[in-house]
Parts: C-alpha cells; sequence; structure tokens
C-alpha cells in the first residue's frame, strides 16, 4: 500500500456521535475517511483530532437503522468496543461508505498477506518438495 493510497479521502463531513458520558448526548463532529482510518475532530477547523479510528482496529459497521431524518449504525471495534453514530438520511450515509472502506481495507490486507506467505513459501527451502510429496 503507498502512502499515496494510504492518504485518499473517501468522504469528509459532518457526522453525529453520541458520547461515552453517562447522559449520552449527541455531538456534532467533523469526520473524515480515508482508506485506511477515520477521523473524527472535535472542532470544524479539524484543528484537534479527538479519535483515530485505523480501519485495522474495526470488526464490522451494525445496528443500522433509519427512523426520520436519522440514519443510526454502530461501530464494532476489534476489541468489541461500540461507538454509536447518526447522520442525516438525505445525504449518502456514512455507515454504507464506511462499510465498503472496510471491505476494501480487508481485501488489500488479504492479498497483502498472501503475496507475503507466497513470497515466504518460495524462499523456504524443501517446502515445495513436502507439498508434493504430500499431494502424491
Amino acid at each position: 500500500m503507498s502512502a499515496t493510497e494510504l492518504s485518499k479521502v473517501l468522504k469528509e463531513g459532518e457526522l453525529e456521535k453520541r458520547s461515552d458520558n453517562l447522559l449520552q448526548f449527541w455531538k456534532r463532529k467533523v469526520c473524515v475517511l480515508t482508506t485506511d482510518s477515520l477521523s473524527i475532530y472535535a472542532d470544524s477547523q479539524k484543528k484537534s483530532k479527538s479519535k483515530e479510528l485505523q480501519l485495522q482496529a474495526i470488526k464490522k459497521v451494525d445496528c443500522v437503522e433509519r427512523t426520520g431524518k436519522f440514519v443510526y449504525f454502530t461501530i464494532v471495534t476489534t476489541d468489541n468496543k461500540e461507538i454509536d453514530f447518526r447522520c442525516s438520511g438525505e445525504d449518502s450515509c456514512w455507515n454504507a461508505v464506511i462499510t465498503m472502506a472496510l471491505i476494501d481495507f480487508q481485501n488489500r490486507k488479504a492479498i497483502q498477506d498472501f503475496k507475503t506467505r507466497q513470497g515466504t513459501e518460495r524462499t523456504s527451502p524443501g517446502l515445495q518438495e513436502r507439498r508434493l510429496a504430500r499431494a502424491s
């Protein structure tokens, strides 16, 4: 994955995130989704990043529900934390774009892992002979 590919912006705009505190207010955040992460900013000038979710740390986008003017969804991380979001149902909603970015990221990672394994197998002495012996 090249540095240019990693920094490609897929979607940028406002998203509402439910706070983690006891009252759980919805707070408007400026978000930037790239091919490798979702950055969440506390202010509209994007000066202070409050959270960055690497796509490798996201397990899935879950609980998608459309009610009234909002689409609600939950991002589940690999450590099973849940982060609730909502966006206006009028735009092409964030949940679909995040899901597609996650699938693309997982596909690129699988290809990279495969190529790495393939390269290791080629350089491993005797591995091909053992495979041929098992096959016959």
